[in-house]
């Protein structure tokens, strides 16, 4: 499939486009057909395009047939209905009587910004249509070309509508709020893969979603009707919190490159590849994606409704006090500490300066290993490479790591995935057990300044302020 969108990018005719493309499992393409697809670009000499083409009618469920004047050619253009079977799909993963009882609930409130993407549809089908809520619970549901001139990236900084609602500022600190606050909040970016989870002023990160996600996911009939959760994955530049519950549940657990076809490889390692049967299976990143072996790509829905499965378990007796968004995690931290992070995103940088600083932090790794930087000695300086588990594949330049002796991270990369510009991430890990309750830019100051040292951007891109805190 060739899905054409602007993904979490702005939209519009001055704005993102682009192409993914998605194989036969329905997961994004491999690296090497990606690599070979690249290589047949730089051949091309010429192309033709269709200019009397007819207009399709894309609202409206059918088949077109159009065929070629002298006959020598035809093609059927089908629109599918990809709502409903979206919708039927979730329905056999979740409890929807339970969600039901607690949405039903007096003391429970949520609202769901689909940020103009094009999850507005199947936000109203499941939320209004399938569990009988007022239409007010959606937020920003009618689709834009251009995501009404917003930037349908579900974080603290673009999301700001829903973070206000929710009582927080975009570092995801409480302000003071006249009214009520809503008990869950959830955001979707432009195509509808990314989520964004908020409890009343309480930021869930991507990171410890995921965890909390994994910790309870035996409560979600799609996991325990299949003799439970058996593997979980997590891309590399996302925070070690899903480690801990892995090992304490005895799951099969996997560090991966940034990329869902990563996981797609370990979902299907035996329907595909006749290896170890790793399903059921959770995957997520630390950029607001997480999903399951249901589909072959991350699913906002799926990670809503994954949280809602998980809040109704969590309140069967709707006479006794809500456990809330904040008790869940909170409770989690105790169990299994708190994993401090932070990424910081440095959009629009010069791409020549950007690589010029990678290139550098990749040269000085055997140099830097064995160095002790302020309070933290580097017990391992890397650029992360991947093996592939499954068929074997390498992937080099994956991210450059910092790894302290006390666990500590620092990873530096250049997104892939953003519009104009090189866009730099640095992400920012400090694991505690018994400090669980310090804001996280006080837990991970010392640890950001030395970070800021050793990219030394300011240098190579002329800032040291981020675009993008989350």
């Amino acid at each position: 499939a060739f899905i054409l969108t602007a993904s979490h990018n702005p939209g519009g005719p001055e704005e993102d486009f682009g192409i993914k493309y998605n194989t036969q499992n329905g997961g994004p393409a491999p690296e090497y057909l990606m690599e070979a697809t690249y290589a047949n670009t730089t051949s091309i000499k010429n192309y033709k395009i269709c200019s009397d083409f007819p207009e399709i009618d894309i609202a409206t469920p059918g088949c077109t047939s159009v065929a070629a004047e002298d006959g020598s050619s035809s093609v059927v253009v089908e629109v599918i209905p990809s709502t409903e079977s979206h919708v039927a799909l979730l329905k056999s993963i979740f409890d929807f009587g339970a969600i039901k009882s607690l949405l039903d609930r007096e003391d429970f409130s949520m609202i769901y910004d689909s940020m103009h993407g094009v999850n507005g549809p199947f936000s109203k089908a499941v939320f209004v249509d399938e569990l009988g809520q007022p239409e007010s619970v959606l937020m920003n549901h009618i689709p834009k070309d251009d995501f009404n001139g917003g930037h349908a990236d579900p974080n603290l900084t673009y999301a700001k509508e829903l973070v206000a609602i929710m009582g927080l500022d975009k570092k995801g600190n409480k302000i003071d709020v006249s009214g009520s606050v809503p008990s869950f909040g959830a955001a979707a970016d432009g195509d509808g893969d990314r989520n964004m989870i908020l409890g009343s002023q309480f930021f869930v990160t991507p990171s410890d979603s995921l965890a909390v996600l994994v910790a309870n996911a035996n409560c979600i009939p799609f996991f325990s009707t299949q003799g439970g959760l058996k593997a979980v994955a997590r891309s590399m530049p996302t925070s070690g919190a899903v480690d801990l519950v892995a090992k304490d549940l005895n799951l099969d657990f996997f560090e991966t490159p940034t990329g869902w076809k990563f996981f797609g490889n370990l979902m299907d390692s035996k329907c595909i590849f006749k290896g170890k049967d790793y399903t059921p299976f959770i995957c997520g990143e630390e950029s607001f994606g997480t999903g399951s072996d249901h589909v072959r790509e991350k699913d906002g829905i799926w990670a809503v409704l994954a949280w809602l499965n998980v809040l109704a378990a969590q309140n069967p007796d709707s006479s006794k006090a809500l456990v809330t968004v904040e008790d869940i995690v909170r409770k989690h931290w105790a169990t299994y500490g708190r994993n401090y992070y932070c990424r910081w995103d440095f959009e629009g940088m010069d791409a020549v300066g950007a690589n010029a600083m990678m290139d550098k932090m990749r040269a000085s790794t055997a140099a830097n290993t064995g160095r002790t930087v302020g309070s933290y000695t580097i017990a391992t300086a890397d650029d992360f490479k991947y093996v592939d588990p499954v068929d074997g594949s390498v992937a080099q330049k994956q991210g450059i790591r910092f790894l302290m002796s006390d666990g500590s991270r620092i990873i530096f990369r250049l997104s892939g995935t953003a519009g104009s510009g090189a866009t730099v991430r640095m992400y920012i890990e400090q694991y505690e057990t018994e400090k669980l309750g310090l804001a996280v830019a006080d837990a991970l100051k010392e640890l950001t300044t030395i970070a800021l040292s050793l990219c030394d951007i300011k240098t190579f891109c002329g800032t040291e302020t981020p675009t993008v805190i989350t």
